[in-house]
Formats: C-alpha cells, sequence, structure tokens
C-alpha cells in the first residue's frame, strides 16, 4: 500500500510513530507537514500539500488534527474518490475537529466516549482506536543519571490542579520527582525537580525511577470507560513500572499487578507505592512483564494495522 500521513513534522510525533509503524508493515508511507508547509508557503500551503500528496499517489491517507489548517475545499480535493481516515489523539472535541471528521467520512478516535459524541455530529464511520507503543522512539534507557534516581516520578503538565492531590499523596510516602511544562507556578509542597523532558531523557527519567506515576488531567478522564493514557504506553515501552489510574475497561490494555497497577484514590495510589518500594522483586517482574506484554501486543503498527482492516480495537463491550 501507498499511504500518506498528512499532520505535523517532528521526531517525537504521533505522525511519526505512524509512519514508522506502515513501513513496519512493509506499506511505502510519506509524512506530508501540513504545518510546515503552511508557515513556509502561507496562502500557497494548500496547492503545495496537494501536489506533494498527489505525487505519491496514495492509496490511503491518515489524517491527524493538523490537517484541517489546508482548509475544507482543499480537504475535499484531497480525499475524493480515495479512501482516507481522520486519527484523533484529544480529548476535547471542537467544532473544527468535528468538521474535519465530517468532511474525511471516517474517523478513529482514542478516547470510547467519543464515539457515540461523532456519530450523532453527523460523521458517518468512527471507531476508537487507542495510542501505542512505537519501539522505534520508546525504548528502555541502559543507564540514568544521578539526578533522576529517585522512587516515584511524574512527567506531566503543571496546568491541572486535579492531578495535585494524588501527587501529594504519593509525595508524602516516597521520594517524588514532578517534570514537565506549566509548573513554574506550582503550590511549594510538590517537589518539582525540572522542566520537560523528551525522547532519550525522559526514557532516562523512566529508568532512573522505581515507580513512573500516571495522573489524570481533569475528572472527566477518571470516568471515561477503556480509556488508556498515552503516558501509560511510553512508560512501558520504556521498561517503567506504571502505577496509574483505573477506569472501568483498563484491564482490556493491562492486567493489574501482571503488566502494571491501577489506584483508585490518591490514598490507594500512596499505598500501592509504598508497598512496591518495599517489594523490588515484584516491581522489576511487573515491569519486565509489562514491557513485553506492550511490545507483543500494543505497538502502533497493531493499532494501524487494524485501521487498514477499517476495524476499531476489539472490546468485550462497545457503544
Amino acid at each position: 500500500m501507498r499511504i500518506v500521513v498528512l499532520g505535523v513534522g517532528g521526531a517525537r510525533k504521533t505522525e511519526a510513530s505512524i509512519v514508522r509503524a506502515a513501513r513496519s508493515l512493509g506499506h511505502d508511507c510519506r509524512l506530508v507537514n501540513v504545518v510546515g508547509w503552511s508557515r513556509y508557503t502561507g496562502p500557497l500551503s494548500g496547492r503545495v500539500v496537494r501536489s506533494v500528496t498527489e505525487s505519491f499517489e496514495p492509496d490511503l491517507l491518515i489524517l491527524t488534527r493538523h490537517a484541517i489548517e489546508l482548509g475544507e475545499p482543499v480537504i475535499r480535493r484531497l480525499v475524493q474518490n480515495r479512501r482516507a481516515a481522520f486519527w484523533y489523539f484529544d480529548l476535547e472535541l471542537k467544532e473544527k475537529v468535528l468538521q474535519l471528521g465530517r468532511l474525511v467520512g471516517t474517523m478513529y478516535v482514542t478516547y470510547l466516549g467519543q464515539v457515540e459524541v461523532c456519530r450523532t455530529a453527523g460523521i458517518e464511520q468512527v471507531q476508537f482506536l487507542p495510542q501505542g507503543v512505537d519501539p522505534g522512539r520508546d525504548i528502555p534507557a541502559a543507564t540514568a543519571p544521578q539526578q533522576y534516581h529517585c522512587d516515584t516520578s511524574f512527567v506531566g503538565s503543571g496546568q491541572s490542579s486535579y492531578r495535585f492531590d494524588v501527587l501529594r499523596a504519593v509525595a508524602a510516602v516516597s521520594r517524588l520527582q514532578i517534570r514537565g511544562p506549566g509548573w513554574q507556578d506550582a503550590p511549594s509542597d510538590l517537589p518539582v525537580a525540572g522542566g520537560p523532558v523528551h525522547g532519550k531523557h525522559l526514557a532516562r527519567v523512566i529508568r532512573g525511577a522505581a515507580i513512573s506515576l500516571g495522573a489524570s488531567s481533569y475528572p472527566g478522564q477518571d470516568a471515561e470507560r477503556y480509556s488508556a493514557s498515552n503516558r501509560m504506553w511510553t512508560i512501558l515501552g520504556c521498561g517503567g513500572f506504571y502505577l496509574g489510574r483505573y477506569v472501568d475497561g483498563i484491564e482490556s490494555f493491562a492486567t493489574d499487578k501482571r503488566h502494571c497497577v491501577w489506584y483508585r484514590s490518591p490514598a490507594e495510589a500512596a499505598e500501592l507505592a509504598r508497598h512496591y518500594l518495599d517489594h523490588p522483586a515484584e516491581r522489576e517482574l511487573i515491569a519486565s512483564a509489562g514491557l513485553a506484554h506492550a511490545l507483543a501486543h500494543h505497538r502502533y503498527a497493531d493499532r494501524l494495522a487494524l485501521l487498514l482492516a477499517d476495524k476499531g480495537y476489539p472490546l468485550p463491550t462497545i457503544l
């Protein structure tokens, strides 16, 4: 197959993971950086992107949210008489996202609750397809600098105060390090150790922590069914021990106390963190099993194979 991914460029972006996945499955794949062309060519970007895309003679287009910058006429022309799918990775469904879904006609979402919302908004085909592990990016680090060594670690943005309670609870029973963007105005009792970390630095942060923590940004995320954070896939792919928030149906992705560990409240998160810090052999066995499980069943290549077969992620109960 010949596949074009229309989105944003960058080695750490999900679009790059999709391209690597397609090539690992034996397909010819090209990334067309819509954002880059828009910056460099301005009002000519639609014509340029169309030319670059059509010269590749793709059998399939995979669009991400950044493709909306092309404008409706260009998108209509690109998807006309050509198989296309819009894969959306974010929690918020803005009107322009729904508009792009309607234009493309086929949409894959990473939060199950969005399926019915998108169908009601007039999108013809909507299926659930979560993100996954990218073996070309999510790679266990061999070592970690001393400054990354800690009991527990959280990497994520600091704009949401909803996650503060679980971070405080875990910090009370362990040496917690917090990293990510937006923590400059964080309360003084939260142990912020640094700013954003990506790529090899993120893998080393995960390596340096005995436990890597997941914490939701908003209450609505905890109410989602079958919702797996992309943070979880990165941590599992980098060989970390993942302690994350339980949501209904999460067992469809990984088994509690076998591949990772789920908590249901800040107090339980603290209790579980303390238990696994006191039992390193259990912790290491779970981390090893989690890595093997993720690579065997949850790569982007596994997700893309479903998309190419016009299927969503198989669940025991689906909307």
